[in-house]
């Protein structure tokens, strides 16, 4: 029975934090070079790449690179060079948004489509595929039942985000950034305007929420969901988090590998890609790392515990209540007798107004603690602990560690070393000395030398020899080079043999499922614009960076609904006809009339 290979798929801000996602158990990492990525401040060179890519290979894990950005005609040939040299650098595939990358002459590597191609729709989604896309990153406002109809639609690999901020609008439908800021969310500016306050009000000017985060979603987590997304269709599962630090990868990466490993174990017809062992050196724990409150999305439906309107930052795990306060000293009460407060602690609670507080821990001593001012609180509040210092000094302490197990065979005859690992042969030494040695002690020098791996990436699962003739004294510094060296060889031969997958490329050919298309296509290019007129497509817009004018353009998209969140949904409560519509959202200087499609079940954002 041939096996479904599971992918986990991590952030890679910087080449450190990709060897370590790699350590924590990642089958494949995504990092951006130094343009043309969604992220412009996670940039990294082509020689840092290469390093991930030669580091990755060894245990036949993948890395990808994030060219995710439109682009103009004038970008072109600079775009086109850097697919050249990530190829050089020994990536695996590029994930893209922009089509016009499919008519550009780049290296015959998958294309995986990116979540800001817009990855929702069914119709779109089948033409993606026509094109030759390998993958495709799949919306995030799916449901499973979506997710599944896909599957049964298309013969394409299919990606999820499983963990990790989410952006309100669908991806690559987001322009408020570029209205209002300049800063264009398609090319890796996005200026996270989601996580600003604002009110909304009614066409009566009434307000109905004031200086909320009315945009602010909390973080993705379908963790329990696993085995689900498995059974719908999704091989690849990926954590967000290029902007990240390295605690965070080290982290989340490790919770999904023990958690994909349970499930992989438990199922005769699964597998992970990627080959060794992996030692983690801490026990992960998702609520111990940065999150602003976790929900399951739209996966199993609309819900309402998604938005984090009181707080875009990171709130953490509840801990207790306060049970008295005496200046800056305070005593809780822990919801688990075996919490330990630390020294550096960071708490927070909600104050009256709903506003998150926070402060530090400068002393502690069972449940009572001292911090770091006085502050404003009542009793019986709910008090999170957003930085558990013990636990962030454990990740920065412990390396992860990844291993392969070997299985060493020595032959000895004829004063030559025949050794092969893993039943690859590698080398044959000579050993030039004259003195004859007791047979056992060799052996035992042998097993006891090679077994010495310190920080390679090797295990030692069995070390086998053979002697067939009388042996001969071998120094102890001759065994450690020869050990030196053969593993040299064969990390060599791991890299040498590793091959990526090279495809053929697809002419474009197949009819879009509509023949006009407006500004969120996002077509930047002349070639964009080629691939859709071969399409069919006799109407095109250009991309809204492109234009001057967004009047009564929207600029965002959402699946989220703020009639929901008020609770005055006509569909799924009941509405409210007191108040005039249409309703307004107010902030970041600007002033965005509402529009809701309740049989889309979307809510759009108007400039």
């Amino acid at each position: 029975m041939k096996k479904v290979l599971l992918e986990l798929l991590a952030p890679a801000k910087n080449l450190e934090q990709g060897k370590a996602a790699i350590n924590s158990g990642a089958d494949a990492v995504y990092i951006g070079a130094s343009q043309f990525g969604a992220r412009t401040s996670a940039g990294n060179s082509i020689s840092d790449i290469a390093n991930l890519s030669n580091y990755a290979h060894k245990f036949n894990a993948k890395v990808y690179a994030t060219v995710n950005t439109i682009f103009t005609d004038s970008q072109a040939e600079q775009i086109r060079n850097l697919f050249h040299q990530l190829y050089d650098a020994g990536v695996d595939a590029f994930i893209v948004q922009d089509l016009g990358t499919l008519m550009l002459d780049i290296p015959k590597l998958p294309i995986f489509a990116s979540t800001q191609v817009d990855n929702y729709d069914i119709s779109r989604i089948k033409f993606i595929e026509s094109l030759g896309i390998e993958r495709i990153i799949l919306a995030r406002e799916l449901s499973l039942q979506q997710i599944k109809e896909i599957r049964s639609k298309t013969k394409v690999d299919l990606e999820f985000f499983v963990f990790g901020a989410l952006c309100v609008s669908y991806s690559g439908r987001c322009y408020i950034s570029y209205a209002a800021k300049g800063r264009s969310a398609n090319r890796g500016e996005c200026a996270q305007l989601c996580r600003l306050k604002y009110d909304l009000l009614d066409n009566n000017n009434k307000f109905l929420l004031k200086n909320k985060y009315l945009l602010s979603l909390k973080d993705l987590n379908l963790s329990s969901y696993l085995t689900n997304l498995i059974d719908a269709g999704i091989t690849s599962f990926k954590i967000e988090g290029r902007l990240k630090d390295i605690n965070y990868v080290k982290n989340v990466t490790g919770y999904f590998r023990k958690k994909l490993d349970k499930i992989i174990e438990e199922r005769d017809n699964l597998s992970k890609s990627s080959n060794g062992i992996i030692k983690l050196g801490f026990e992960p724990d998702l609520d111990k790392t940065f999150n602003r409150g976790t929900s399951s999305y739209f996966l199993k439906g609309r819900n309402k515990d998604i938005s984090s309107i009181n707080t875009p930052k990171s709130v953490g795990k509840k801990i207790g209540i306060l049970k008295q306060k005496q200046q800056n000293r305070l005593i809780f009460e822990f919801d688990d007798d075996r919490t330990i407060i630390k020294n550096g602690d960071g708490l927070c609670y909600f104050n009256s107004n709903n506003e998150l507080v926070g402060f530090l821990v400068n002393n502690s001593k069972g449940n009572e603690v001292i911090i770091d001012r006085n502050i404003d609180i009542k009793n019986n509040t709910d008090i999170f602990r957003n930085q558990d210092i013990d636990f962030e000094n454990t990740l920065k302490r412990i390396s992860s560690q990844r291993k392969l197990p070997i299985i060493i065979k020595i032959n000895y005859e004829n004063n030559n070393f025949n050794i092969t690992i893993n039943n690859i042969f590698l080398k044959n030494y000579l050993i030039e000395e004259n003195e004859f040695a007791n047979y056992e002690l060799l052996k035992q020098n042998i097993i006891k030398q090679f077994s010495k791996l310190g920080n390679t990436i090797f295990d030692i699962d069995e070390i086998k020899i053979n002697i067939k003739d009388a042996v001969h004294f071998i120094p102890i510094s001759k065994i450690n080079e020869i050990r030196r060296d053969v593993l040299e060889n064969y990390e060599t031969f791991l890299n040498q043999s590793y091959r990526r997958k090279i495809i053929e490329r697809v002419t474009p050919n197949s009819t879009y499922f509509k023949n006009r298309i407006d500004f969120q296509a996002n077509v930047a290019n002349s070639y964009a614009k080629q691939l859709y007129t071969i399409a069919g497509v006799n109407k095109i817009e250009p991309a809204f960076e492109l234009q001057n004018d967004f009047k009564g353009k929207t600029v965002m998209t959402t699946k989220y609904c703020l009639k929901y969140e008020y609770g005055i949904c006509p569909i799924y409560q009941k509405a409210d006809k007191t108040i005039q519509e249409p309703l307004w959202l107010q902030g970041d200087g600007h002033k965005y009339k509402l529009s809701f499609d309740c049989n889309k079940c979307e809510m759009k954002i108007i400039y």
